[in-house]
């Protein structure tokens, strides 16, 4: 089927309590495997593109290629730009395919947050493009994204209406303890402010971070009103060691680039069906 939009791929998860996966790739063989394991779950499934990713792949080579895996499935897809804080790069990939982006203006003041985000709304809406932003600041390292421990910020609760209300954005990240990357010791996610924010607003929440969050932490939020979860650092260790496995088991002698990355397709559709069943997706399709 046709690619979707990140608004209408989250618009029964709070209802259904159930979360939708977004899921970084950064090549044809992670990204077919994210979709191999949504479709073996029967679930809707996001695939997300750093900036980084778009560099190294090409921002039309990503969209040709995930448009053409999504119309060989019978799963709703969604072609979606993660932490974007080039604008330029943003309406590119709105201009040329993708279904949602996100700005993140969240390391600027909350005024030129809620000014910027609006303006990127306002041009995706031309092109029926969702759009995700930024409210706080998540901690930790994603390619050109850096956060300090010590500079990462909660979500104020308070500033949410507001956002939500003047950027007329489709989903709001929210940091409420996680980080992206390993965690070094276990994440302590503060869910008195989830609720909250939960509360306050029907706007779809989503947490980053993803990797190495405790399976009832996840749960938790999810139950609690978190549409999207995203997975990245995970799946780059996945096809890494899927690689390092593949070359360590063939003989010198093999030259087809198949048998080394190959295997990075089952490797990463299994995580994706683990996180399935924690999110509560499978058999979301619609």
């Amino acid at each position: 089927m046709a690619l979707v939009t990140l608004k209408e791929i989250l618009a029964g998860t709070r209802a259904g309590h159930y979360a939708v996966g977004g899921f970084n790739f950064n090549g044809y063989e992670d990204a077919q495997g994210i979709i191999n394991g949504a479709v073996a779950k029967n679930s809707p499934v996001i695939l997300m593109a750093s900036m980084g990713a778009v560099k190294y792949i090409g921002l039309h080579q990503v969209a040709g290629m995930v448009k053409g895996m999504a119309e060989s499935v019978d799963i709703p897809v969604c072609l979606h730009l993660d932490h974007a804080t080039d604008y330029d790069l943003i309406k590119e990939a709105i201009k040329c395919g993708f279904t949602s982006v996100m700005v993140d203006a969240s390391a600027k003041s909350y005024e030129d947050n809620i000014a910027d985000s609006k303006m990127i709304v306002d041009f995706a809406k031309q092109y029926g493009c969702s759009v995700e932003a930024e409210l706080g600041k998540v901690g930790g390292k994603e390619e050109n994204i850096v956060v300090e421990d010590a500079s990462a910020a909660f979500t104020d609760p308070d500033d949410v209406p507001r956002f939500v209300s003047e950027t007329g954005i489709d989903a709001l990240a929210v940091a409420i303890g996680t980080v992206h990357g390993f965690y070094k010791s276990e994440p302590k996610l503060d869910f008195p402010r989830l609720q909250k924010i939960v509360e306050i607003t029907d706007c779809p929440l989503v947490l980053h971070g993803g990797s190495g969050v405790p399976v009832e932490d996840f749960k938790k939020c999810v139950q609690m009103g978190m549409s999207k979860i995203n997975v990245g650092t995970e799946l780059k260790a996945t096809y890494s060691n899927a690689v390092r496995a593949a070359v360590a088991a063939n003989p010198e002698s093999e030259f087809d680039p198949r048998k080394y990355v190959g295997p990075v397709k089952d490797a990463c559709a299994k995580v994706v069906e683990g996180k399935i069943d924690i999110f509560g997706s499978a058999n979301k399709a619609f």
